[in-house]
This record gives C-alpha cells, sequence and structure tokens, in this order.
C-alpha cells in the first residue's frame, strides 16, 4: 500500500513519521515544493528504522508528482498554517488556489487514489478538492473530526483522571473554533456516561477548551500543532488502507443528511478500503440539531468565497 502526503511540514512530516513506524503502509511519498525538504524529512525519517523497528519505504521528493504514481491514499497538508491570531477562514484565499492544484496533478497519477484534507480551512478545502475534481464524494475526505474528537478525549480525561483511551466521545459539525460541535451528551467512560461522573458546568468547560484547542496551541507554539493532527491522519489513514471500518468524524459531501445539502461537514462515518462507506445518521436532540444547523450555516458563508476559484 502506498501513501502520498503532500506538503513536507510538521503536520505532514509528522503524519509520515506516524505512518512508517506503526507499518500501516509499505510506502510513503513526501513531496513539498521547497527544494531538499522533502528529502530532507525522508531521509531523516528512514534513518529511524534501525531504532524503531520499522520496514516502510520513505521517499522525498521536490514537486515531482509522477513519484506519486499509484498512491492509494493521497494526503493535502499543503498551505500555510495558522499563525497566531488568525483564524481558519482567513486562509481561504491562499489556500484554496494551492489545494486545487495539489489534488488535480495527483489524480493525474493516481486517478483511483481516496483524498484526505487537511489543509485549512479544512471543510472549505475538502469541497473545493471534490468540485474541483469530480471525484466521487467516497473518495475525499476531511480530517477535522478525528482530531478535535482526539482534543475531546483528551480534555475528558484530564477531566476524569481518567485514561483518555477508556473515553469515547466525539466532535461533529465545521472544524472551526466557533463551529464545531463536542457531544458531551453522548460522551462516555467505558460505557457509563461522563455525566455520571462530571457537572454540567465542568462538561461545557470541556466543550469549550476543546473548540479553542488549535487556537490554544497555535498561541503557545506561535504556529499550528502538528503531533496529534499529524497522528489522526494517520489514524484515517489506517481505517481506510486496512479497511477497517471505523467509525471517525470526517468531513464528507451532505446530500440531504442531517438536513443539509451541499458543503461538506463534519459528521460520524464509517471509514473503509472506499473511503467514506456509510455516513450514520446519529439521534440529535433539538439543541444540538439547533447548532449543527448553525455551524453548517458558517461553512456554507465561507465556501461562497470559492466562487471565482470553481468558475
Amino acid at each position: 500500500m502506498k501513501v502520498t502526503i503532500v506538503g513536507a511540514g510538521n503536520v505532514g512530516a509528522t503524519c509520515a513519521d506516524v505512518i512508517s513506524y506503526r507499518g500501516i503502509a509499505s510506502e510513503v511519498v513526501l513531496l513539498d515544493i521547497k527544494e531538499g525538504f522533502a528529502e530532507g524529512k525522508a531521509l531523516d525519517i528512514t534513518q529511524c528504522a534501525t531504532n524503531t523497528g520499522f520496514n516502510t519505504k520513505v521517499s522525498g521528493v521536490t514537486n515531482d508528482y509522477s513519484k506519486t504514481a499509484g498512491s492509494d491514499v493521497v494526503v493535502i497538508t499543503s498551505g500555510i498554517p495558522r499563525k497566531p491570531g488568525m483564524t481558519r477562514e482567513e486562509l481561504i484565499g491562499i489556500n484554496a488556489g494551492i489545494v486545487k492544484t495539489v489534488a488535480e496533478n495527483v489524480l493525474k497519477y493516481s486517478p483511483d487514489t481516496i483524498i484526505v484534507v487537511v489543509s485549512n480551512p479544512m471543510d472549505t478545502m475538502t469541497y473545493l478538492a471534490l468540485k474541483a475534481t469530480g471525484l466521487p464524494k467516497n473518495r475525499i475526505i476531511g480530517m477535522g473530526g478525528a482530531l478535535d474528537s482526539s482534543r475531546f478525549r483528551t480534555y475528558l480525561s484530564l477531566a476524569l483522571d481518567k485514561p483518555a483511551n477508556d473515553i469515547s466521545a466525539m466532535v461533529i459539525g465545521g472544524h472551526g473554533d466557533t463551529t464545531m460541535i463536542p457531544l458531551t451528551r453522548l460522551a462516555s467512560y467505558n460505557g457509563i456516561p461522563v455525566s455520571q461522573f462530571l457537572s454540567e458546568e465542568v462538561l461545557q468547560k470541556v466543550a469549550a477548551d476543546t473548540m479553542v484547542g488549535g487556537a490554544t496551541l497555535t498561541g503557545l507554539l506561535g504556529t499550528s500543532a502538528w503531533y496529534a493532527p499529524g497522528a489522526s491522519v494517520a489514524y484515517l489513514v489506517d481505517s481506510i488502507l486496512n479497511d477497517q471500518k471505523k467509525m471517525i468524524a470526517c468531513s464528507v459531501f451532505v446530500e440531504g443528511e442531517y438536513g443539509q445539502n451541499d458543503i461538506c461537514i463534519g459528521v460520524p462515518c464509517i471509514i473503509g478500503k472506499n473511503g467514506i462507506e456509510e455516513i450514520v445518521d446519529i439521534h440529535l436532540n433539538d439543541q444540538e440539531k439547533a447548532l449543527f444547523a448553525k455551524s453548517a450555516d458558517a461553512v456554507r458563508g465561507m465556501n461562497d468565497a470559492l466562487k471565482s476559484i470553481l468558475v
């Protein structure tokens, strides 16, 4: 199985590293426009093999898409990262042209690939990739919900003082500081609702911390986070390549699901060898439905900025 990661920055390189040492794919190609950058990252990762015991072939190339031929999955992380005080929405004008060009180029050499979009604003970039390529919606996946849900589970873990891997929790809606929806009502600790352990006040703080989880790290680091995003991408790619049928919140094109149409937004999905194999319809209460509708309106508004690009 072959995975190409376009963009060898912090997120892309971390994703390549996790995929390699976990043996998720037999080959990983890192591609970047900066001369020698992807090659250097790939060599650095390869030199870990004897110490970590992986056999994945890792290579790097400078803007040569022919080396990505035959990729089963292509991950797009290209674009500029957020800086302190910058919203994901402010990245639209810069990153849209990059994502469109990358998607078109990878399909020249891997026409059957599944594309995972990481570039921000992620929901809008996923929508752009879908519309620009004309691929069926199961083959264009936005990775946002996996990361947001990971952060949600982490904050619940801290509040509960229990292992994060014993906690089940999901974030749906847009991948933005004001548009994501941590589903506190459905979160559980080993099958028991977390509301039995945490007060409503604490749960609301956990939800609020989750929503600004990315911005918090950007403020601390001076740039976007990369460890958790890279690992979240690898988690999603693993479910695709190994047909694991995991339920993961992903940004996908909806056609009536959850009462929405003609946008890409985060909803629970079954992820397998065909990409999006099923959109799972979970019962939302009236408050959650209202929040989801508001989130969808915000995402739809950002998509309006793409009109000139998609002409």
